[in-house]
């Protein structure tokens, strides 16, 4: 219990410690809405902020395929990390960039279309803002090219653990946008085009941000584009559709809702809905950046066989994360109107009042959200697509739009906003429902909900979890590997280099991470017997330590120096280190020569 609860700490140790940068790259986007319906409706007009809400289906859209990408990728790339498969992972960034560069190339085409020739009618109804519409649209197609690659890199350097520097790029990018917005809007007063322009350029300056470190040869990826393996574009579309699947649908539903309210409520439903979405944004980057976390840590979990580490992302999420954006949601609503003062000064305005009740009742659905978006990531690495589909199409068209076309006649814009709420009652009833549907009973406990499968990972009997705290754990625990061996049935020789192993490199990490700063640390260890191997995974959150390279550096070095490390290396069946997600990883293989012996007579 007491183990099972300290690799429950590394793992929300690690999700906090990376959710910082994550919020930061999803508040991106945002701040891009914020910032523009700042402008165009306090120095534009009505129709132009009609034209920004008009537009945000088109953008979701955009994110949709990016997303199908970008996720797709990283739970291929969290697989084959688990798996220490480098060379696959090579090949996922490669084909990942020349997918997003394509897709961007064709919106870009399809804008230049229709705001360049005004083939917008489709989209846009009212004739006063049709104008502002194929304006805006032809700024954005500046940027749609760093939108995507942005996306791209922001996912891989979090892999690689380098998520300040995207920290950095959205800060920049902020800074940017808010700049140009004031030149190019409230100076040269270039209205709709000067919205979308200044976004576009301020994400190319993101861009540039980012790709500087793959660019100077300082990332783990390289772009190889004459090396790729294409065939695996289609597992990163089939792996990532389902998730995505929910951005597209809403792309469907924003067209549906727009429709309605314009419908039933006019043109000033449609920016305040727009106005309380955007300002929303920036909020929602938090249950964003949590689902960014949340699905590093999944994928690599999938790709180990990991369920301790799987349920605890999960138990995180319920204990720390949904707490934590409920006191966000109650601040939200204590400053409705505040909040609504950004965007219209005048409270006697009926888009006033009507933006207050969205500050009131959309946040409301926020902590529904987060566990349908976890549960999705999580059925998407495992491959419950039926759970994943299902979740995507109630969540992205049917129970919105469906409630909002109910309701409408008797609440008003309200209607889209309750809308929502009930969408996150409806699909948590699902999550609860397929769970009871496939264990045959009401879930009790997290496995249960996750319907983990048995088969899933090493059984109960064939592994065991530890965890080092200090220099005299190390050799007891070591006996205890050795004694789990035997009783598992290994050699006597087996057993005992698997204790020996972990005393020399658990050890070694007490001994020399753990005093390179002051903070507290641990070493998880999991030993698996299976498939007549004796598995040893080592991991700690100390700083960045590769034994193998360390290894290489000791064969012309003083051969006294680092017996224990050349002891490993070269008594293994196998060793390998990757730094994931900021946490070293040590694979151990030992091979069980008694058991060899007698497959061979």
């Amino acid at each position: 219990m007491e183990d099972q609860k300290a690799n429950a700490k590394m793992v929300t140790k690690t999700m906090f410690r990376l959710l910082p940068a994550q919020v930061l790259l999803c508040a991106t986007g945002a701040v891009n809405g914020i910032v523009s319906s700042f402008f165009a409706s306090n120095y534009v007009s009505i129709e132009a902020m009609s034209a920004v809400g008009i537009y945000s289906p088109i953008g979701m859209l955009i994110t949709s395929l990016s997303t199908i990408l970008v996720g797709g990728s990283a739970i291929l790339c969290g697989k084959y990390m688990g798996q220490n498969e480098q060379q696959k992972m090579q090949n996922i960034f490669s084909l990942n960039l020349a997918a997003s560069l394509m897709t961007a190339l064709a919106f870009i085409a399809f804008f230049l279309v229709i705001g360049v020739f005004d083939l917008s009618g489709f989209l846009v109804s009212d004739p006063a803002v049709r104008p502002y519409f194929n304006a805006y649209v032809l700024g954005q197609a500046i940027g749609v090219i760093p939108l995507m690659l942005g996306s791209a890199f922001a996912a891989f350097l979090s892999i690689e653990n380098k998520g300040r520097r995207t920290m950095t790029a959205s800060l920049v990018y902020i800074v940017v946008n808010i700049l140009l917005n004031f030149l190019f809007v409230k100076v040269l007063q270039m209205k709709a085009f000067g919205l979308a322009l200044a976004s576009s350029l301020g994400l190319w300056v993101y861009l540039a941000v980012q790709g500087q470190v793959f660019l100077s040869g300082r990332s783990h990826f390289r772009i190889s584009f004459g090396e790729m393996v294409w065939n695996e574009l289609k597992e990163i579309i089939r792996i990532g559709t389902p998730g995505a699947a929910s951005n597209v649908y809403q792309t469907a539903r924003g067209l549906i809702v727009n429709y309605l309210l314009g419908a039933f409520v006019g043109s000033v439903g449609i920016s305040a809905f727009a106005s309380a979405n955007y300002l929303l944004g920036l909020f929602w980057a938090i249950p964003g950046g949590m689902l960014s976390v949340s699905r590093l840590l999944i994928s690599v979990s999938v790709g180990e066989e990991d369920r301790q580490t799987l349920t605890d992302v999960m138990r995180v999420m319920f204990r720390r994360f949904i707490p934590l954006m409920c006191c966000i949601i109650a601040a939200i609503i204590l400053c409705a109107v505040p909040l609504t003062h950004i965007f219209y000064p005048d409270p006697s305005a009926p888009v006033f009042g009507m933006t207050v009740w969205g500050f009131r009742i959309l946040p409301l659905c926020m902590p529904l959200s987060i566990i349908m978006m976890h549960f999705t990531c999580y059925g998407q690495a495992s491959g419950k697509n039926v759970l994943v589909h299902l979740l995507a199409l109630l969540d992205g068209v049917v129970c919105v739009a469906g409630f909002t076309a109910l309701l409408i006649r008797w609440l008003g814009i309200n209607s889209a906003y309750v809308a929502n709420v009930l969408n996150g009652i409806v699909t948590t009833a699902v999550i609860v429902g397929y769970s009871w549907i496939q264990n045959r009973k009401l879930p009790k406990n997290m496995e249960e909900l996750m319907v983990i499968p048995e088969d899933f990972g090493a059984a109960a009997d064939e592994r065991m979890d530890l965890t080092v705290r200090s220099v005299e754990e190390v050799v007891c625990i070591a006996e205890q590997v050795q004694n789990f061996c035997l009783d598992r049935g290994v050699s006597r020789r087996g057993a005992y280099m698997a204790g020996l192993f972990l005393e020399e490199m658990a050890g070694n990490v007490v001994e020399h991470g753990f005093t390179k700063d002051d903070k507290k640390h641990t070493v998880d260890i999991r030993v698996v017997h299976k498939n007549e191997d004796v598995i040893l995974r080592i991991k700690d959150d100390c700083v960045p330590f590769d034994p193998g390279e360390r290894q290489k550096m000791a064969e012309s070095d003083d051969i006294m120096k680092n017996i224990g490390i050349r002891m490993v290396f070269r008594m293994a069946k196998d060793v390998q280190y990757q730094n994931i997600l900021g946490l070293n990883v040590l694979t151990i293989r030992i091979a069980d020569q008694a058991q060899e012996k007698k497959q061979a007579c």
